[in-house]
């Protein structure tokens, strides 16, 4: 018998296999929906072992499916699994494991994008920040469609210590295709190196941990598929505001084969442009003409402080959009030609 206090180690009863759940329920994965089940339980298996030690651990798990890591969850000897599933078909296979495992896991019809998580679990599993990372996890085998806004939501949720890290420096482990994984992992100069890569690297110690072979999902997708571990850092390595560092990155590699200069001049009114960004580039000490691709995590962490300060100086300068700017000046050509054309009918 346990001890007071302590979980006993749970192991689910048998079950139908995920294939045999699959037919039971004729379930299909919706391609629009960029659905892909992992059937291989010793691959759910790793996943959840590459995890860390889950004993004890409040669990989140979201895009759950048919329910294989789900399987492999509930076999950790967690202390509660949540899941999410926005798609109805699937909730029935998932009731029939929490049958198998009274107490341990909660099923929530929703959308992962929308779920507060931080009403899930009881107040006592809270760390400081500066503390060791919570009992708490998310896991998930992410549809590919909602895999990188996710990953910025929650990276956002980092910044502001809210969502799922209002518990503390919540890990995470989820999956994604195999050339994003890469990129959220890619270190200054790589080919990958990309906006996904300074988001997440500013934020969080990022690993990229295994690769699964396309060919173990149902239906096989075209690519791999990437296992990656977040830890979110005590201290950001940029501390600004995410809204600003987002705008940054995002003008940066939106010209991410020319030089960086370009894609900076882009925070600035036309009138301005070339001034202010060869001031920014100044007071931040970088080079014009290095590429997006070489530019470290301390270039960008000096960028984004000098364009805090001239943010400052000018309060209207954050809200510009070189976009907004080119549809006014499109715009306007567009009255001045359909003027002419009046006059000279």
């Amino acid at each position: 018998m346990a001890s007071p206090g302590k979980l006993g180690t749970f192991r689910l009863p048998p079950l139908p296999t995920i294939r045999e759940i699959i037919k039971l329920f004729g379930l299909r994965a919706v391609k629009q929906l960029s659905q892909n089940f992992l059937l291989d339980l010793r691959l759910t298996d790793k996943i959840v072992r590459k995890a860390g030690n889950l004993a004890d651990v409040y669990v989140y798990e979201v895009g759950p499916g048919p329910g294989g890591i789900t399987r492999s969850i509930l076999n950790a000897n967690i202390a509660e699994l949540v899941v999410v599933e926005k798609d109805t078909r699937f909730i029935p296979g998932l009731q029939m494991l929490s049958d198998a495992a009274p107490g341990k896991l909660r099923i929530v019809h929703g959308d992962v994008l929308t779920y507060k998580i931080e009403k899930a679990f009881p107040d006592h599993v809270r760390r400081q920040w500066e503390d060791d990372p919570p009992n708490v996890h998310i896991i998930g085998n992410l549809p590919f469609s909602v895999s990188t806004p996710l990953i910025i939501k929650w990276l956002e949720n980092i910044s502001l210590k809210d969502g799922p890290f209002v518990y503390g420096r919540t890990k995470m482990t989820l999956t994604f295709q195999k050339e994003v994984a890469e990129r959220l992992v890619a270190t200054t100069g790589s080919q990958q190196r990309s906006r996904l890569s300074i988001m997440a690297q500013y934020l969080c110690n990022v690993e990229h941990l295994f690769t699964i072979p396309g060919k173990a999902f149902v239906p096989k997708p075209e690519v791999d598929v990437g296992v990656v571990h977040f830890t979110p850092l005590i201290q950001p390595k940029i501390k600004q505001p995410f809204k600003l560092v987002e705008k940054v990155v995002q003008n940066v590699f939106q010209f991410r084969r020319k030089y960086c200069h370009r894609g900076l001049g882009m925070l600035f009114p036309e009138a301005q442009r070339l001034e202010s960004t060869g001031r920014l580039l100044e007071l931040a000490d970088v080079d014009p003409t290095l590429r997006p691709t070489h530019l470290s995590l301390m270039h960008f962490k000096s960028l984004c402080d000098v364009y805090r300060r001239m943010c400052d100086e000018d309060p209207q300068l954050f809200t510009y959009n070189f976009r907004d700017e080119l549809k006014r000046k499109r715009r306007k050509s567009q009255e001045k030609e359909d003027g002419m054309g009046s006059c000279e009918s």
